[in-house]
Protein backbone atom coordinates (compact mmCIF):
# COMPACT_ATOMS: atom_id res chain seq x y z
CA UNK A 1 0.00 0.00 0.00
CA UNK A 2 1.29 3.64 -0.79
CA UNK A 3 1.55 5.93 2.23
CA UNK A 4 2.66 9.53 2.40
CA UNK A 5 5.03 8.66 -0.89
CA UNK A 6 6.24 5.60 0.30
CA UNK A 7 5.26 1.64 -0.21
CA UNK A 8 4.33 0.10 2.65
CA UNK A 9 4.78 -3.64 2.53
CA UNK A 10 2.97 -6.51 4.85
CA UNK A 11 -0.69 -6.76 5.25
CA UNK A 12 -1.19 -3.63 5.74
CA UNK A 13 -5.30 -2.25 6.49
CA UNK A 14 -5.13 1.39 6.62
CA UNK A 15 -3.81 4.76 5.48
CA UNK A 16 -1.78 5.12 8.86
CA UNK A 17 0.78 1.95 8.67
CA UNK A 18 -1.62 -0.20 11.04
CA UNK A 19 -1.56 -4.33 9.90
CA UNK A 20 -3.46 -6.88 11.18
CA UNK A 21 -0.80 -8.10 13.72
CA UNK A 22 -0.62 -4.50 15.28
CA UNK A 23 -3.91 -2.13 15.16
CA UNK A 24 -4.54 -0.73 17.67
CA UNK A 25 -5.29 3.19 17.88
CA UNK A 26 -1.87 4.46 18.17
CA UNK A 27 -0.14 1.79 15.92
CA UNK A 28 0.90 4.03 13.46
CA UNK A 29 4.84 3.80 12.33
CA UNK A 30 6.45 1.91 9.35
CA UNK A 31 10.32 0.66 10.01
CA UNK A 32 12.51 0.29 7.16
CA UNK A 33 14.34 -2.97 7.66
CA UNK A 34 18.26 -2.45 7.31
CA UNK A 35 18.28 -5.48 5.35
CA UNK A 36 16.18 -5.14 2.89
CA UNK A 37 15.31 -1.32 2.55
CA UNK A 38 11.95 -2.15 2.64
CA UNK A 39 9.10 -0.24 4.57
CA UNK A 40 6.72 -2.80 6.88
CA UNK A 41 4.53 -2.01 9.70
CA UNK A 42 6.07 -4.77 11.98
CA UNK A 43 8.36 -7.75 12.12
CA UNK A 44 6.02 -9.99 11.59
CA UNK A 45 4.71 -8.29 8.34
CA UNK A 46 8.71 -8.28 7.69
CA UNK A 47 9.13 -12.12 8.30
CA UNK A 48 5.93 -12.70 5.96
CA UNK A 49 7.61 -11.44 3.41
CA UNK A 50 9.87 -13.88 2.72
CA UNK A 51 13.18 -11.64 3.25
CA UNK A 52 15.94 -14.02 4.49
CA UNK A 53 18.62 -11.78 5.37
CA UNK A 54 16.94 -9.89 8.46
CA UNK A 55 19.51 -7.91 9.74
CA UNK A 56 18.58 -4.97 12.35
CA UNK A 57 20.05 -1.49 12.19
CA UNK A 58 23.27 -1.13 13.63
CA UNK A 59 23.99 1.54 16.15
CA UNK A 60 26.46 3.67 13.93
CA UNK A 61 23.60 3.98 11.59
CA UNK A 62 21.17 5.62 13.99
CA UNK A 63 21.45 8.77 12.55
CA UNK A 64 19.41 7.46 8.94
CA UNK A 65 15.98 8.33 8.72
CA UNK A 66 13.82 4.51 9.26
CA UNK A 67 11.17 5.19 10.63
CA UNK A 68 7.54 6.80 8.98
CA UNK A 69 4.97 7.97 10.72
CA UNK A 70 1.52 7.09 9.77
CA UNK A 71 -0.51 9.99 10.60
CA UNK A 72 1.20 12.93 9.04
CA UNK A 73 4.19 10.93 7.04
CA UNK A 74 7.20 12.48 8.69
CA UNK A 75 10.57 10.33 8.85
CA UNK A 76 12.19 10.26 11.63
CA UNK A 77 15.86 8.85 12.32
CA UNK A 78 16.25 5.70 14.54
CA UNK A 79 17.65 8.25 17.31
CA UNK A 80 14.60 10.54 17.55
CA UNK A 81 12.22 6.99 17.34
CA UNK A 82 14.03 5.52 19.79
CA UNK A 83 14.58 8.85 22.35
CA UNK A 84 11.64 10.30 21.59
CA UNK A 85 8.71 10.58 23.48
CA UNK A 86 6.21 8.30 22.12
CA UNK A 87 5.16 10.76 19.67
CA UNK A 88 5.74 12.23 15.98
CA UNK A 89 7.96 15.35 17.00
CA UNK A 90 6.25 16.74 13.86
CA UNK A 91 2.35 15.88 14.28
CA UNK A 92 2.54 15.04 17.93
CA UNK A 93 0.20 11.61 16.94
CA UNK A 94 0.90 9.41 19.40
CA UNK A 95 3.00 6.61 19.28
CA UNK A 96 2.52 2.79 21.09
CA UNK A 97 4.76 2.73 23.91
CA UNK A 98 5.15 -0.90 23.71
CA UNK A 99 6.68 -0.74 20.71
CA UNK A 100 10.19 0.04 22.39
CA UNK A 101 9.49 -3.17 24.06
CA UNK A 102 10.43 -5.05 20.53
CA UNK A 103 13.19 -2.54 19.63
CA UNK A 104 15.40 -5.83 18.94
CA UNK A 105 13.60 -7.17 15.90
CA UNK A 106 14.88 -3.58 14.41
CA UNK A 107 17.75 -2.22 16.18
CA UNK A 108 21.06 -3.19 17.59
Amino acid sequence: MNIHGRLIHGSVIDKETRCRHYHGTTDRIAIKFFCCGNWFPCHACHSESGCDRHEVWPKDRFSEKAVLCGACGHELTVAEYLDGASACPSCAAAFNQGCKLHRHFYFE
